[in-house]
């Protein structure tokens, strides 16, 4: 590398190459108007800006006079911005669905995108306050709450510590002076709440939030030796293996989300490719002895 490092730039110098990467990377072409529109700069300055990035990263990009702009190089490699395709992929999404994303202008092609269609959870604004509120003071909170194991509310008092999404709703992990344990408690089922008092609960009591467990996922072996790798890349295994951290009190919504909460010769490897290699040892931690 010739020219200046990375470290030697103001934080205003390195904003403009993270576009300029962004912009390269993933669009294949920056023009000099791409910068002064989006970075508010002056033309010489955009020049500039190119022109020193092409000195210190030779090879990275390069001006390609028939097509009149900037072009991606072979040696190209991000200095200035992680490139994250599951981040970026999960912007597009968002911005599809009109939702405030940083740096949303650096997009330049935004496909049509389709998302399943889930229906949209009740979250009553005040309980969400008073659950975030409580979580930053360590305070008491008053709920009446609706259980689906309760014919009717229950007011409790509960101590709210995090909050959790197991994919499909909100929950916050309080401990419940009722039952004396730490539960989840669906946001959604808050039907009234009221701050009270400080809560002298230690949250790394709630072993369930602290621990971790690994769940061990391998291709499924009935699945062809094709079939097979192709499941390997699409999880990211490594000799075959991936590895999922997860706390446990979401362990149970982990495995349904992979489809590993039941047996595996339950469902067809075509349509379950992975399967749970620590099978026993995760049965220990939800508490229930190995099928």
């Amino acid at each position: 590398m010739t020219g200046r490092g990375p470290h030697q730039l103001t934080q205003w110098q390195r904003d403009r190459r993270a576009f300029i990467e962004h912009r390269i990377y993933w669009h294949g072409s920056i023009g000099l108007a791409d910068l002064m529109d989006v970075m508010g700069i002056s033309r010489a300055q955009a020049s500039k800006d190119l022109n020193e990035y092409i000195a210190d990263h030779p090879g990275h990009l390069f001006y390609d006079k028939s097509a009149r702009t900037y072009v991606l190089g072979d040696d190209f490699e991000a200095h200035y911005l992680s490139i994250d395709p599951s981040e970026y992929l999960a912007d597009l999404a968002a911005i599809a669905r009109g939702a405030a994303v940083p740096n949303s202008e650096w997009v330049v092609d935004l496909p049509d995108i389709l998302t399943p269609s889930i229906p949209s959870r009740g979250l009553p604004a005040r309980a969400v306050r008073n659950v975030l509120m409580a979580c930053a003071q360590r305070r008491i909170l008053t709920v009446e709450y609706q259980s689906m194991s309760s014919a009717q509310p229950i007011t409790r008092d509960i101590a709210p510590h995090g909050i959790a999404h197991e994919g499909f709703r909100w929950h916050t992990r309080a401990y419940c002076f009722k039952d004396h344990v730490f539960k989840d408690f669906v946001l959604s089922r808050i039907l009234n709440s009221e701050l009270a008092g400080t809560a002298e609960i230690d949250p790394d009591l709630d072993t369930d939030w602290v621990e971790k467990i690994t769940l061990h996922i391998a291709a499924h072996p009935s699945l062809s030796d094709n079939q097979r790798r192709i499941v390997e890349l699409d999880y990211g295994m490594t000799d075959g293996t991936a590895q999922v951290v997860v706390r446990k009190c979401l362990l149970f919504y982990n495995l349904k989300r992979l489809g590993l909460d039941t047996d595996p010769d339950t469902r067809d490897p075509q349509d379950q490719h992975i399967v749970l290699v620590n099978r026993s040892e995760v049965q220990t931690a939800l508490g229930r002895k190995s099928a």
